[in-house]
């Protein structure tokens, strides 16, 4: 005596609706541990947390200097267009929904920085960094070198930063190397008459960087390293192209970093303006 069609009906049922139910829990349960996130680094005083909480809430909020990393869920404004809607006809009832992503602060100062490093090198879907800056911190002073303090500390952090991602690059054993990796230097507090600029923030911080990383080639050769040692060019302290040319950001893009320099401002008698900021967010999710 054969099956009865009830039980062909079940059994039939649970072949397909298993697979189904297996898709739809592993799929949730995935896409809920892997919103893309934004690293948020820089100095000190750029104004970081007072971003993190602008973007989180929609508001301005008072902040404190942060002692620890502090990671929020931002949705991003349905009129800012994403990469992944390039293609999306303009009717797609998806491209009206908030997109959301992780958005990471980690603390400025110089003895904490360690937290910023250890999201580069464990990056949980990670699709940029932003690097802020004050932007009125930069301007040169009346120091004989003619640079300030700020801008002095904004291009070390700087330099270590992109040191760090070119040492990733060049040092994967793969064949395909690392993912590219985009970067933003948010020049902020655009509002303020002081402020640089964000096309003269980039070439104070060229400037700067160059001065770093030559500097720092001068003491190692002072403590007595050889030429031989450093591997200048080949190896992987010497952030950018070898030689005594000048850095530009545009080297970077030979390591998979892509530099983007955006102005802007999260406080202001006017309101805040980081549209670009939004936009540059956007372009990488």
């Amino acid at each position: 005596m054969g099956p009865s069609p009830v039980a062909i009906a079940v059994a039939a049922l649970l072949v397909l609706s298993i697979p189904l139910f297996l898709h739809l829990v592993i799929y949730r349960s995935s896409s809920s541990s892997t919103l893309p996130s934004f690293l948020l680094i820089g100095p000190s005083g750029a104004g970081k947390t007072s971003l993190l909480i602008l973007f989180e809430r929609g508001q301005h909020a008072e902040t404190r200097t942060s002692q620890s990393p502090l990671t929020v869920e931002v949705s991003l404004p349905v009129i800012t267009a994403t990469a992944s809607s390039r293609y999306r006809s303009v009717h797609d009832p998806s491209n009206h929904a908030h997109k959301k992503f992780l958005l990471a602060d980690t603390p400025g100062h110089g003895k904490l920085r360690h937290y910023a490093y250890d999201g580069m090198n464990k990056p949980q879907n990670l699709k940029g960094i932003i690097f802020m800056v004050d932007a009125a911190d930069l301007s040169s002073g009346g120091s004989g070198a003619g640079e300030t303090e700020g801008l002095r500390q904004a291009a070390e952090y700087l330099h270590d930063l992109l040191l760090v991602l070119q040492k990733r690059a060049t040092g994967t054993k793969s064949s395909k190397g690392p993912r590219q990796l985009p970067v933003l230097v948010a020049a902020n507090k655009l509002d303020l008459f002081t402020a640089l600029p964000a096309p003269l923030v980039k070439t104070a911080l060229e400037a700067e960087i160059t001065d770093v990383r030559n500097s720092r080639n001068k003491g190692l050769l002072d403590s007595g390293v050889g030429m031989n040692e450093l591997d200048i060019g080949e190896e992987k302290e010497w952030l950018g192209d070898g030689g005594e040319e000048k850095f530009e950001f545009a080297q970077m893009e030979e390591v998979g970093v892509s530099m983007t320099v955006a102005g802007g401002n999260v406080l202001g008698a006017d309101g805040s303006d980081v549209k670009q900021w939004w936009n540059w967010i956007g372009s990488n999710l």
